[in-house]
Parts: C-alpha cells; sequence; structure tokens
C-alpha cells in the first residue's frame, strides 16, 4: 500500500488552499505540513530538487511535485476517482486554458492586493504572521513585531510590493479577472465554467480568489487591513463574488488529515 500523501503547503495561501481543495475533492487521505513562510521557500527547493521555490509541493508515492496545476494533473493521473479534467478533449482544453488564466493572470494580483494592504498596516502584518507561527509564539508581542518586520521585507523581496502603481494595477487585474469570470459563466449554466461538473476550471478560479472574497469555508484568514476590506466590500455585490461563495458552499469538504 502506498504512504499517505504529503502536502507541504501555506494555510493562508490561495495556491496551497488549490492543492488541498483537489485533494480533498478526492477524497485522498493525507498528511499537512507548514514550515514558516519564508524559510519554507529552502524546504521547496530541496523537495523538488531546485524545480520550484515555493509551495504547495506534494509528496505522493515515489515523486514530489510542485506547482499547484501540476499537483492536480498528477492526483488524476495517479488517483483517477472524481476527476477534476475532463475526459472530453474539447472540454478538457477549456478547463485547462482557464485554469491557466486564473493562475497568470488572478492568483499574483489578488495576494498582491492583500500584501500592499498588510504592508502598510503593522497589525495586520502581525495577524497575518501568527497564522503560521506554532502556538507556543504567536502570542508573543515581540516575536509578532519581528515576524510584521520580517514580512514587510519579505513582501517586497520577493512579491514586489511597495509601490502604488503596482497596486493599482493589481487591482486592475483582479477586476478584469472578475469580468472574465462573470463571461465565462454567463456563457455557460452559471454554475460551472465548463460543462455541467465542477472541474479544475471551476476549482482555479474559486482558490484563487480567496484573498478577495475570503469565503467562510476557505482558510482561516486574519481580519483585513482596511484597505483590503475597502476592496472587498467595492466587490462584495458581484455575480462573480457570489459564485465564489456559492461554489465553497457547494462544493468545498474537508478529507481526513493527519
Amino acid at each position: 500500500m502506498s504512504a499517505k500523501p504529503v502536502l507541504w503547503h501555506i494555510a493562508v495561501s490561495h495556491y496551497s488552499e488549490k492543492a488541498r481543495w483537489a485533494l480533498d475533492w478526492k477524497r485522498i487521505e493525507h498528511t499537512l505540513r507548514a514550515p514558516p513562510p519564508g524559510i519554507h521557500m529552502g524546504f521547496a527547493l530541496a523537495l523538488t530538487r531546485g524545480k520550484e521555490k515555493t509551495f504547495p509541493v506534494l509528496q505522493i508515492d515515489d515523486i514530489n511535485v510542485g506547482d499547484s496545476a501540476k499537483i492536480i494533473a498528477t492526483l488524476d493521473e495517479r488517483r483517477p476517482d472524481r476527476p477534476l479534467i475532463p475526459a472530453d478533449s474539447g472540454e478538457r482544453s477549456r478547463a485547462l486554458a482557464l485554469q491557466a488564466y486564473f493562475d497568470e493572470e488572478l492568483g499574483p494580483y489578488a495576494r498582491h492586493v492583500a500584501m500592499h494592504a498588510m504592508r502598510s498596516d503593522r497589525e495586520a502584518r502581525e495577524a497575518f504572521v501568527a497564522t503560521a507561527m506554532p502556538d507556543a509564539v504567536a502570542g508573543n508581542a515581540t516575536v509578532r513585531r519581528g515576524g510584521a518586520a520580517f514580512a514587510k521585507v519579505f513582501f517586497g523581496a520577493r512579491y514586489k510590493v511597495g509601490e502604488d502603481d503596482a497596486a493599482a494595477r493589481a487591482r486592475e487585474k483582479v477586476l478584469a479577472a472578475y469580468e472574465r469570470l462573470e463571461a465565462e459563466l454567463a456563457a455557460g449554466d452559471g454554475t460551472h465554467l465548463v460543462g455541467t461538473e465542477f472541474t479544475v476550471a471551476d476549482l482555479a478560479a474559486a482558490s484563487l480568489f480567496v484573498p478577495v472574497v475570503a469565503p467562510p469555508e476557505g482558510p482561516d484568514l486574519p481580519p483585513p487591513p482596511a484597505e483590503l476590506g475597502a476592496f472587498r466590500d467595492s466587490v462584495s455585490e458581484r455575480p462573480g463574488t457570489r459564485w465564489v461563495r456559492e461554489t465553497f458552499a457547494r462544493y468545498r469538504r474537508p478529507s481526513p488529515t493527519g
């Protein structure tokens, strides 16, 4: 019998949520491991032999797989029950194209919007870093302040967060992703992006809107800084926001972890 898969992840990461959701959708019992953000890059590089520098990374059978899209493809190949990638060639092409769009044109920018808002709000950064700290130190104010200071530097160095022009562009990209999502839904059945079943396209879009929508069934996010809260409010009544919330409520169910 194969060993239980291990997912190396970041608890609040929307790309990690995409991989967690895929495992849960397939009802695959697995183990979650989460080194602190920042040093996680060293773990990712070691696990993937230099191929990936961030999480999620899945250890399954005899391989380590980085990148959420590759993880989902690997899961469909090695654990084919409850597939996420359609068998029909036309639907498969559309679903994978939509996944690629949301991976590239939404995910980085939704993250940027959230990080830019936190960069100028120390209390929000402290709450954010506390989600990744062991319980033994998360309540220590000095440790949280140090983590918040590190996060501000890390956001700038790793994700180029800091310039107002870049934040404005990120918001524009998120709004463009809303337009694409809503157009695709209008062209289909209004519930699924491809066909009439839950696919990788739905999973990718819903997961990668998490920093903006914060659905209750998603990651346990800290309270948003004022700037992020205002942006969330500005899109709260959009059809795309309602769809993300409904998709999480309809399809997001946990599976056993340990």
